[in-house]
C-alpha cells in the first residue's frame, strides 16, 4: 500500500511539472480574421474581395497634391489568400484582379472628352498584410505594376501606359478598409496628353471573406 502511494505522489508532481497539451484553438490568432479581431481564421483558399469604400473615389492625378486626372466612383479588387500565419505575423494572399469602371469614370485634363477604360496589367500579384496593418502590393519578379488608362479626346483615342515598382497601403479595423495614398507611377508610353506622373489614391471597404467583414491582428 505504501509503495502505492509513493507511485501516486511521484505520478502527481511529474504530471504538474510537465506541461499540459495545448488545444489546437490555442496555436495564436492568425493575421486575418472574421468577425472581430481575434474572431474566425481566414483559412488559405479564402477569396477576398472590396470595392470603394461609400462615397470616396480612386484618383488616379498628375501630382500628389493637385486635382488634374482621372476619377472613379467603382472600383473593386479580388485577392486570394495563401498564407495566414499566427500573429504577429505577415499574411500573404495573390491578387488576381483590380477592375475599375470605366463608365464611373471621369477626367478633367483639357483636351479629354473621357475615360474610355483602365485596365490593371501584369497580374497576379503578390500583396501582404502585416499585424501593424501594413499592405504591400508587388509584382513577379522582372515585372511592375502597370496600369494602362485609356482615353477619348479632341485627338481621337489615346492609350497611357504607368508603372510601378510596388504599392504601399494601410489596412484599418476600423472600417475593415484598406488604403492606398498617393502611390507614384511614372508614364512609359503614351501622348503629350497623358501626364508624365500619376498619383494613385483609393480606400476599399469593407473588405469581406463570403461576406464577413476581415479584421487584422
Amino acid at each position: 500500500m505504501r509503495t502505492r502511494n509513493l507511485l501516486t505522489l511521484a505520478g502527481a508532481v511529474v504530471a504538474l511539472a510537465l506541461p499540459a497539451a495545448a488545444p489546437a484553438s490555442a496555436a495564436g490568432t492568425p493575421v486575418l480574421t472574421t468577425g472581430g479581431a481575434g474572431g474566425a481564421p481566414v483559412a488559405a483558399g479564402d477569396v477576398l474581395t472590396a470595392s470603394l469604400a461609400s462615397g470616396t473615389n480612386a484618383t488616379f492625378y498628375s501630382s500628389a497634391d493637385g486635382t488634374s486626372g482621372v476619377s472613379c466612383t467603382s472600383s473593386q479588387f479580388t485577392a486570394t489568400v495563401t498564407d495566414n500565419p499566427a500573429a504577429p505575423g505577415t499574411a500573404t494572399e495573390t491578387l488576381t484582379a483590380h477592375t475599375f469602371d470605366s463608365a464611373s469614370c471621369t477626367s478633367n485634363v483639357l483636351g479629354v472628352l473621357g475615360v474610355t477604360g483602365i485596365t490593371v496589367d501584369n497580374l497576379s500579384y503578390t500583396t501582404t498584410v502585416t499585424s501593424a496593418g501594413e499592405v504591400a502590393v508587388t509584382p513577379s519578379v522582372g515585372s511592375t505594376v502597370q496600369t494602362t488608362v485609356k482615353l477619348r479626346t479632341l485627338l481621337g483615342s489615346v492609350t497611357c501606359v504607368y508603372r510601378a515598382a510596388g504599392l504601399s497601403g494601410a489596412a484599418s479595423n476600423t472600417d475593415n478598409s484598406i488604403a492606398f495614398t498617393d502611390q507614384h507611377f511614372t508614364k512609359t508610353s503614351g501622348s503629350s496628353l497623358c501626364f508624365a506622373n500619376g498619383y494613385f489614391t483609393a480606400t476599399y471597404a469593407p473588405v469581406t471573406d463570403a461576406g464577413a467583414s476581415v479584421y487584422v491582428n
